[in-house]
């Protein structure tokens, strides 16, 4: 999210982030973070509290006046532990579903060429 200055209106956040300003705090899907100050009187939210509270990386470039805010990152909450179903070819070209092995601990190894 880049935006121009660290007020920025709760409708924008959560347009472009996911989490909406309530009561409670922000929040996205169950998961709610409590939010010092909450909402100002103008509709608006602190980034520099979002970013610290959400463990969202917040930089400035100072040259160009912008603020950029990065993805929720760290942390161990998770906003759900549920996996979409996933079908793909095992190593002889057969379909193998991941919720074959429900109830099993798994890891997912992903790998790019990127």
């Amino acid at each position: 999210m880049i935006v121009d200055g660290l007020a920025v209106p709760v409708e924008d956040l959560a347009a472009r982030t996911g989490w909406v300003a309530k009561p409670e705090g922000l929040c996205k899907g169950d998961l709610c973070v409590p939010l010092p100050g909450g909402v100002a009187a103008d509709g608006t939210v602190s980034l520099e509290t979002v970013a610290e509270r959400l463990r969202m990386p917040l930089v400035h470039d100072e040259k160009h006046h912008l603020w950029a805010l990065g993805p929720e990152s760290g942390g161990h909450a998770l906003t759900t532990a549920v996996v979409p179903e996933i079908t793909l070819p095992d190593r002889n070209g057969n379909p193998f579903s991941l919720s074959s092995l429900r109830g099993q601990k798994v890891v997912l190894v992903a790998w790019a060429s990127w």
